[in-house]
């Protein structure tokens, strides 16, 4: 309890900090500037990337389920209903203060669906486990100056855990472990076990969500850069990795405001950019992630089928 409060309180005191930088030293005009360079033809060809990349988790989730689904009646023809879902969880997560937005994800499982509580939050902890290990594996391989033996070792540890989890469910789940079935350990590693079972599709879904998304946030913030990143279209993308990176920490801004913005500032920083003009940048890539999640959102609620059965 008093650690929450207290990572709460820092989420709080980080975004109250960029909010006076913003304020303090008249900061909007330069994102305003920066947004301003971005012209209709590019953010059409950036957000085309990122309902790419929509797409792609929508699939990688209705994998996942697709058993469930199957055995429930909402199995051919789901997929639009489960990207429907997936572009509703994903605008609540990037709006909502400390991540409180992952909670919709079990809960709408469950209405529209009727996938368990259980299931759906096992489930949603192994998603977020492969997004977190791929980011991490893409930092090991690009970040600035680390020495090879470190870069190695990273990966090493990185793709161990990838690959010692599923192992762990799979004997957890095995006819030895049976007797086991009824303790919570049990159940977790069945649970766990049911995720990881399609694993190959899963890591392939979640690496090519994630180099679109990526390159589409690369883009944006060499577009936001301008004459300010010419230098090194390395900055750009490490500016990316940067506020990825940051949105795996534990201590995160109040919808994600502050701590995205100084990752993504202080890996452009090693390439030379100036930390304001890297944090301006990052606060415009920032603003057009959250509009292009939120007008998804919307669209995918008055557009996109709801599941047979929900009280939509």
């Amino acid at each position: 309890m008093m650690r929450t409060f207290v990572l709460r309180g820092l989420a709080v005191v980080i975004s109250v900090a960029l909010l006076w930088w913003l304020v303090a030293s008249d900061r909007w005009q330069g994102v305003g500037a920066r947004l301003a360079r971005i012209d209709v033809a590019e953010l059409i060809g950036v957000a085309s990337l990122f309902a790419a990349s929509y797409a792609m988790r929508g699939a990688r989730i209705h994998g996942e389920f697709r058993d469930e689904l199957i055995a429930s009646g909402h199995g051919p023809g789901s997929y639009p209903r489960i990207l429907r879902l997936t572009l509703v969880h994903n605008a609540l997560v990037n709006v909502l203060p400390f991540r409180s937005g992952e909670v919709a994800f079990p809960l709408l499982l469950g209405r529209w669906f009727g996938i368990a509580t259980s299931r759906a939050v096992v489930s949603l902890l192994w998603l977020r486990a492969q997004d977190a290990i791929v980011v991490l594996a893409l930092a090991a391989l690009v970040w600035p100056g680390l020495p090879m033996a470190w870069r190695a070792l990273a990966l090493i540890v990185v793709v161990g855990g990838a690959i010692a989890v599923p192992m762990w469910a799979r004997h957890h789940a095995s006819s030895m472990a049976r007797e086991q079935a009824s303790t919570r350990l049990g159940k977790l590693g069945a649970l766990l076990e049911r995720s990881t079972r399609r694993n190959t599709a899963g890591w392939l879904w979640t690496i090519g969500n994630w180099s679109v998304k990526l390159i589409a946030e690369a883009w944006l913030v060499a577009l936001a850069l301008g004459a300010d990143g010419h230098a090194s279209a390395a900055a750009a993308a490490l500016g990316a990795i940067g506020a990825e990176l940051a949105a795996i920490l534990p201590v995160q801004g109040v919808a994600g405001f502050g701590t995205f913005e100084a990752g993504a500032a202080a890996l452009m920083r090693t390439q030379g950019i100036a930390l304001d003009i890297g944090l301006e940048a990052a606060l415009a890539l920032h603003a057009v992630v959250l509009a292009l999640a939120l007008l998804a959102g919307l669209v995918a609620l008055v557009a996109l089928p709801a599941a047979r059965g929900s009280p939509e």
